[in-house]
């Protein structure tokens, strides 16, 4: 059996809003998994607000280049501290991380380590990263890129919170021009704020629904009002709920963020900029990057660290 500790209680208890005495139970049901634990808080009805993309843990910053109205790309690099962050030498760098990226046809990472350095074609990218860790003085990680070009159409970006999140919308359109530009900003900016999963419910996995199904069952099985309800009913509950999920996953499905009436969605809004500037417009696909979605902060005494150095 794994040891639960109060850290663990407390990280799970940030992810998903249950209780504290909820929280020690479901992991020890787990022997410790923090991802099985979130599951059995679901199906029991007590997670309040699960954080799916995991909670922000590292440090660094998402950059955004573009060529044009055609091309994008966004890379996350990431550092042990704000501080280096911060730093201009680090956000310099990874400016031109993304420069690199831009015009990058690497499908990987270690392809794309391996290629020239944009600034210096002599030495590779990763070369150029471990001569930056140096001079930094702080282990720096370029964790991920992805380049969006626009065959029939155009492409937009938004940066977020100085580099906390990065988002990439490509279109395809007939015609671009300021208004088309800035509907589609408008979009990115919506993608930054409620970061949804998918562009319509059309493009749900069966997979996604399936499990979705699964837990919204289980949450309704332990609800007091639906007891003794026929199948019928229960059945159609559950459909409801996930209906009700999907919107707030599916991008188009959402209510525009900007709506004057609260309730156009932003498919509304979308056909409504197409009709006023007669074009064929449809969204296509969307990239965003949270800084550190996954990744795990160690918590750092820096008293502590300034007294061991001193000898404290």
């Amino acid at each position: 059996m794994a040891e639960i500790t109060a850290a663990m209680v407390k990280e799970l208890r940030e992810q998903t809003g249950a209780g504290m005495m909820d929280c020690k139970k479901a992991l020890n049901e787990t022997n410790g998994n923090m991802e099985e634990a979130v599951e059995v808080l679901r199906k029991n009805g007590q997670a309040k607000a699960v954080k799916k993309e995991g909670r922000i843990a590292a440090e660094g910053i998402c950059r955004i280049a573009s060529k044009g109205d055609t091309v994008a790309a966004v890379v996350e690099v990431n550092s042990e501290t704000d501080f280096v962050a911060k730093n201009e030498q680090f956000q310099q760098f990874v400016e031109a991380v993304a420069k690199q990226a831009v015009d990058s046809s690497a499908a990987d990472m270690d392809a794309f380590l391996s290629e020239a350095w944009i600034e210096d074609g002599s030495k590779t990218v990763q070369e150029a990263l471990i001569e930056k860790i140096a001079v930094i003085g702080e282990k720096l990680s370029i964790r991920r890129f992805e380049r969006v070009e626009a065959a029939h159409g155009c492409v937009v970006s938004y940066v977020h919170g100085g580099g906390r999140i990065g988002v990439i919308v490509e279109a395809d359109t007939n015609v671009v021009n300021d208004a088309v530009k800035e509907a589609l900003t408008n979009l990115a900016m919506q993608v930054a704020a409620l970061s949804p999963k998918y562009i319509a419910t059309d493009d749900v996995s069966e997979e996604y629904k399936a499990h979705e199904k699964e837990i919204i069952a289980a949450q309704i099985a332990q609800d007091p009002k639906m007891a003794g309800k026929p199948e019928k009913v229960i059945e159609g509950a559950i459909v409801g709920r996930l209906n009700k999920e999907l919107k707030e996953v599916c991008l188009l499905e959402q209510v525009y963020v900007k709506a004057e009436d609260g309730k156009q969605t932003v498919a509304q809004y979308i056909a409504q900029v197409a009709k006023d500037n007669g074009a064929d417009l449809s969204i296509k696909r969307f990239v965003r990057f949270e800084t550190g979605e996954g990744l795990e902060k160690k918590n750092e005494d820096f008293a502590a660290e300034v007294a061991k150095q001193m000898g404290m």
